[in-house]
């Protein structure tokens, strides 16, 4: 798996301090999205071990909150398979950080029987605190929406969403 970009103390892409992992590949083509370039699954640079401890001991101060993985597409089958053990070992290492993702996906899309389930999804899914899923729509596009940019998307909580086994939004 390749990467497009990290960006550390990120504030943009969920809630306090974070550290980003952009990853490259999506299928999607979002009419004007933000972020385009990530859309070959061949851009960037490979996602090594090295890489994924920098990016584990960014997340060891207090006032990081947490990782966001967004892209190009996580969810994508072949990043799904590129970032399972990583998140888990995130998840392992600082249990009380929060996991967001951005997918273009919907949630259900990512259950049992859904088309981007794989053996590696509910792991991530049970590893992941929110998700904002939903492809970017130019026509629904919202300057306002928190975390978001086009209306039809939604902030999922995925614990309870699990739990409950109906989405839950967090807002």
């Amino acid at each position: 798996m390749k990467y497009a970009n990290i960006k550390y103390y990120d504030v943009a892409n969920g809630e306090g301090v974070r550290t980003s992992l952009f990853v490259s590949g999506c299928t999607h083509h979002c009419k004007n999205c933000f972020n385009s370039i990530a859309w070959d699954f061949n851009y960037g640079e490979e996602f090594t071990k090295e890489v994924e401890e920098k990016i584990i001991a960014s997340l060891e101060p207090y006032y990081i909150k947490g990782l966001t993985l967004l892209g190009g597409e996580p969810m994508e089958i072949v990043n799904q398979k590129g970032l399972h053990d990583f998140i888990l070992k995130v998840k392992e290492t600082y249990p009380s950080k929060t996991i967001w993702c951005f997918t273009g996906y919907l949630f259900e899309d990512l259950l049992e029987g859904g088309k981007q389930r794989c053996e590696y999804t509910q792991d991530i899914l049970e590893s992941i605190d929110v998700l904002v899923d939903g492809k970017f729509i130019e026509e629904l596009k919202n300057l306002s929406l928190k975390f978001k940019g086009s209306s039809n998307q939604r902030t999922i909580d995925v614990k309870e969403s699990l739990k409950q086994n109906k989405v839950v939004l967090l807002f």
